[in-house]
């Protein structure tokens, strides 16, 4: 182990760890001992006081010297340049914990409130900005930060590859390339299926340009692109939580995410909206029996999650 000598690049509590470590290894356990050992270890840059008796007062001079100063003004520094970059670019949400806590550690930042505005400086996005500043008042800051990163792991985001899975059933949204209705509009043919394959991939794309929909947003639409065929199914979707799942979302500004309950609405030719809903009839293709998906203006119920 190698020896802790103290140069003011460490907190002073922080290196007497270390130096009661190397002396327990090496089996010097009396306290005496042991401070004679820590003197020992201090740069000779950096004076103290020839009466010290115990640790407290050992740390307490190491602190008085302007080296500490200097070392907790660098602290402040790397805090205010900390990023915390999201898993899904590549981040460590741990490793950036794990920083975040040292340096408030070597800063000497105890107080939550200055710890959550350094901590504000981090973030990259709006909803983590959002949730953090909701956890303002909150004295447990890390743990609910913690709670914030595995959340936004499921954000629906401009661009997500999803798939739609429908409550009642548990079927698939779907589509097959070039498989078309033989009636009517004649466009591409929309299902749901049992199989989670390919054809039921959906990509989320959302008009505003914003990264992150929320559901009091009302002017931001959601476009349904089928992934395989790149076909767009109706131009404009909005999105609703479900009220049977869901019953309560004034004065919360709530994403939409992956399991997520919702209805999907659609603006007709005639500007009215109607609803997406599955149902038990079905219809065939050739040999093949589809189960339908169709639009209502109807009441709302199970059969539209």
């Amino acid at each position: 182990m190698e020896l802790p000598i103290y140069d003011g690049g460490i907190h002073p509590n922080e290196w007497l760890k270390q130096v009661q470590a190397t002396c327990f290894l090496k089996q010097i356990t009396k306290d005496e001992e042991v401070l004679k050992f820590a003197k020992m270890m201090i740069d000779s840059s950096i004076k103290i006081p020839e009466n010290i008796t115990n640790f407290e007062e050992l740390t307490n001079a190491l602190k008085q010297d302007i080296s500490f100063s200097i070392f907790k003004a660098q602290m402040r520094i790397e805090l205010q340049t900390l990023k915390y970059i999201p898993i899904r670019e590549g981040g460590a949400p741990s490793k950036f914990i794990n920083t975040f806590r040292r340096l408030c550690r070597d800063a000497e930042i105890n107080n939550s409130q200055e710890q959550m505005n350094f901590l504000y400086l981090s973030l990259p996005n709006d909803y983590i900005l959002n949730e953090v500043y909701k956890k303002v008042n909150s004295s447990e800051l890390i743990q609910e930060f913690g709670k914030i990163v595995m959340d936004e792991l499921n954000l629906i985001r401009h661009g997500s590859i999803v798939t739609l899975k429908h409550v009642a059933t548990g079927k698939y949204l779907s589509s097959i390339k070039d498989l078309c209705y033989t009636t009517g509009s004649r466009t591409q043919l929309v299902f749901v299926n049992d199989l989670l394959d390919s054809n039921a991939l959906w990509k989320i794309t959302f008009t505003s340009g914003k990264e992150l929909a929320s559901y009091t947003d009302i002017t931001n639409y959601m476009c349904l692109q089928h992934k395989n065929s790149g076909n767009t199914f109706g131009k404009l979707y909005d999105y609703y939580k479900s009220p049977f799942k869901n019953s309560k979302l004034e004065n919360y500004q709530e994403y939409l995410k992956s399991n997520d309950t919702i209805n999907l609405c659609i603006n007709n030719v005639n500007n009215q909206q109607v609803f997406l809903r599955s149902h038990d009839l079905k219809f065939a293709i050739g040999n093949d029996t589809f189960q339908e998906v169709v639009c209502h203006n109807e009441r709302l119920g199970g059969s539209d999650e």
